[in-house]
């Protein structure tokens, strides 16, 4: 089975990083089991891609003579004084944030394929300096088929579609600018632009059915400054409901509060009483409150009095523009 994309990429880089001689086609090919298992032509575009792909993200691969006495095959390799960072001053803060980012990139198990191309390199005879490397233990884990095309999307900036499923539902195509992935609730998401709906929005990795497709080019849009995926997280996932409430609804009225009811009891031919969980009292409160007389809160006082509020405040101001 064809390793991953992001797999190959990190491989590729360890390969050429750690080098102290230029590698030939031949032995890059060797050392990295998704080229071993092309065909060289298969190989050859891969290949060209890949490069490609570590120059958008400003990596260069250096092409030169393995002996510079002879002319022969040209090899490859990426400098390690380009590659390097200069040095950078964090705070405890962004340490630690750098810190859990050279965990999540694990997710796929690079860290044993990359020794496997190491054990590769070394076994015909390349000369490998493997201090340039710090590999970290996996600490999370993403078995999502879909992470690793995201993944790629989110850091090139590459809008895409795919077919997403609900619970009990059909899958239907979805179309999205991804601004990040996010760990939440122990369940992998993307969030970004949701183009269909034109709003926000986050999906789960797990419900994403078949393949990725890529829907225009790399840094095509523009992720919005500021965005942080806790905080869109947090918006489009409230708490839990653990507050309780009593409801007196008119029959056939409040079906977005019936939805989430635990229990119904016919009070009288035209009322029942309707027993809900919430998590925000002015969420409740506004809900209420759109169905007018319709709806009443018996308990708790709180809730009824901010449903009073918005009611009131309603009020004064229908009067005031009939002024």
């Amino acid at each position: 089975m064809a390793e991953r994309k992001t797999e190959r990429l990190m491989n590729l880089i360890f390969a050429l990083l750690v080098s102290r001689q230029y590698l030939t086609k031949d032995q890059i090919r060797e050392s990295i089991a998704d080229y071993r298992d092309s065909t060289p032509l298969a190989f050859d575009r891969k290949f060209e891609r890949d490069k490609e792909e570590l120059r958008e993200l400003g990596i260069t691969v250096e092409m030169g003579s393995i002996d510079k006495y002879f002319s022969d095959e040209p090899g490859y390799r990426i400098r390690r004084d380009e590659a390097e960072l200069p040095d950078l001053e964090l705070t405890r803060e962004e340490a630690a944030v750098i810190g859990l980012a050279t965990q999540v990139w694990e997710h796929a198990g690079l860290a044993s394929e990359s020794t496997t191309a190491l054990v590769k390199l070394k076994a015909i005879g390349v000369d490998v300096d493997t201090s340039v490397l710090r590999m970290a233990e996996p600490k999370l884990s993403a078995d999502e088929p879909s992470f690793d095309a995201m993944w790629d999307a989110v850091t090139r900036r590459v809008p895409v579609t795919f077919a997403y499923a609900r619970p009990n539902q059909a899958p239907m195509q979805r179309h999205l600018q991804p601004w990040g992935i996010i760990s939440w609730h122990d369940r992998w998401y993307v969030g970004g632009l949701d183009l269909d709906r034109g709003e926000p929005r986050i999906f789960r990795l797990s419900r994403v059915i078949g393949d990725v497709e890529t829907a225009g080019a790399p840094g095509s849009y523009d992720i919005p400054e500021g965005t942080d995926m806790k905080d869109l997280a947090r918006a489009l996932f409230p708490p839990e409901p653990v507050e309780a409430a009593v409801l007196h609804m008119r029959k056939g009225r409040g079906q977005s509060l019936r939805r989430l009811a635990e229990k119904v009891t016919a009070l009288d031919d035209d009322v029942d009483e309707v027993e809900i969980r919430y998590s925000s009292r002015w969420e409740l409160a506004s809900e209420v409150a759109s169905y007018g007389p319709d709806v009443v809160v018996v308990t708790p006082p709180d809730v009824r009095e901010a449903v009073i509020q918005r009611l009131r405040a309603a009020a004064s101001g229908t009067l005031g523009l009939g002024a």
